[in-house]
């Protein structure tokens, strides 16, 4: 977990145009839904998703756009069609910022608060395939290798969906074994519900874990774009 963020008065950069703030009614909203996740419930507080969740986070989407690029806003509504949980609606808000097919920049609300991250969360074939190929290579490798090591020296939490052995075609001993096994591969930073959240520091803190993040979903970009 990172360290503790203190909260601030007012945001740190120019630039946030409509960006208030996430109301914590947003997150106790997904407080509420995760209790009763029914279409009773939803059609009786949409009005509310829309104007104290949605909209708040379009705001920080569009006051993100011009350094990331145009954000995709989440539907609120899950596919249930191949899941065994049939509950229909998502229980967190998230934007994410394509930089490649299933790579780029994410950010989420939910009952325990914000969350930002980055990296590739989901590589055709072919891109794992690249993938592999370059942290295979020396240089590429090592690269990927420091980029990842110093976000979790800074309080990110690397993830992804990993293979429990090597993948075939690599040694069980490859010195960048732990990043071979890797089908996505993604740093998260937790940032919970201090008070800055629902102030214009959010957007502060959104777009420097976003740069902070970058180098990898630079790289990722580079090798499975």
């Amino acid at each position: 977990m990172p360290p503790a963020e203190a909260p601030a008065a007012a945001a740190e950069d120019d630039g946030g145009g409509g960006f208030a703030g996430i109301p914590f009614a947003a997150l106790d909203f997904y407080e509420d839904l995760e209790a009763d996740n029914s279409r009773v419930w939803w059609q009786a507080h949409k009005d509310f998703y829309r104007d104290t969740v949605r909209a708040p986070v379009e705001a920080l989407a569009a006051a993100l756009e011009d350094e990331f690029g145009t954000a995709k806003v989440f539907r609120p509504y899950r596919d249930v069609r191949f899941s065994k949980d049939k509950t229909p609606y998502k229980t967190h808000q998230g934007l994410f910022v394509a930089t490649a097919p299933g790579t780029g920049y994410y950010a989420q609300i939910d009952a325990a608060g914000l969350s930002t991250a980055g990296g590739s969360y989901a590589l055709a074939p072919e891109q794992l395939a690249r993938l592999r190929t370059a942290v295979d290579d020396d240089v590429r490798g090592a690269e990927l290798e420091g980029i990842v090591d110093a976000l979790a020296h800074a309080g990110f939490t690397i993830g992804g969906d990993r293979l429990k052995t090597h993948p075939r075609g690599f040694p069980a001993d490859h010195p960048r074994i732990r990043l071979l096994r890797h089908r996505s591969l993604t740093a998260r930073r937790d940032h919970g519900c201090p008070e800055w959240v629902q102030t214009p520091v959010a957007l502060d803190r959104v777009r420097a874990s976003w740069r902070a993040v970058g180098p990898l979903v630079e790289w990722l970009t580079q090798v499975v774009g």
